[in-house]
């Protein structure tokens, strides 16, 4: 995959931490990047985040984890599995003032590869840019294994406040061995969470 997703294996004692989330936005066949300045269909990505390990999760650089789910998007097809993929919080983009949300994820089709490759773009700036910044997700579609591959469409996803609240409801502990661990693990990825987006929105201060 284009994005590391050499995800380590954690630890037995490890805690984690899952949640799931729907954007959805307007995507057309046969651009190579968005903004989409004509509507061909709607695609939405229902994927769900696996962090294996929480506290290594917040200490890698890149902040990531892996990403399975399905897609809906009429000219392929509806409920299409996606198995594997990868997701980034925060992830580095070589611009100190610029972190990435990344979402990517591979299916196959009739025995052709796809992979769905999508950034969120979280910018250094006032706090009005905080909501569409975190909530849209310009992507695109590639005929291949990974985003080295040719781009055969484009769109911009989003995340609406009712998918937000759903996503909330969604979050939830796993391999969590009592019950003091699992509020932990949620614990520790919030205040991750906020704590960027205080630094990139309050503060304005550069990533470490």
């Amino acid at each position: 995959m284009s994005f590391d997703a050499n995800l380590s294996i954690a630890p037995a004692n490890a805690a984690g931490l899952s949640f799931r989330e729907t954007m959805a936005g307007d995507f057309v066949l046969g651009i190579d990047k968005p903004p989409v300045a004509q509507i061909t269909a709607r695609l939405a990505m229902h994927a769900t985040v696996h962090i294996d390990d929480i506290a290594a999760f917040v200490t890698d650089p890149q902040h990531k984890a892996g990403l399975t789910g399905h897609i809906d998007f009429p000219p392929l097809g509806m409920s299409i599995p996606a198995q594997n993929g990868v997701f980034g919080l925060f992830s580095p983009s070589g611009d100190p003032a610029l972190s990435y949300m990344v979402y990517e994820l591979a299916f196959r089709l009739d025995g052709q590869a796809y992979y769905l490759a999508g950034k969120k773009h979280v910018k250094l700036g006032g706090p009005w840019k905080l909501w569409p910044e975190t909530t849209t997700l310009y992507t695109t579609l590639h005929a291949g294994e990974d985003a080295s591959a040719a781009v055969i469409g484009a769109g911009v996803l989003r995340l609406g406040v009712v998918e937000l609240l759903r996503l909330l409801s969604t979050v939830h502990a796993t391999h969590a061995a009592t019950g003091w661990q699992a509020a932990g693990a949620i614990t520790t990825f919030f205040r991750f969470f906020a704590g960027q987006l205080a630094r990139t929105y309050l503060l304005r201060r550069h990533a470490d």
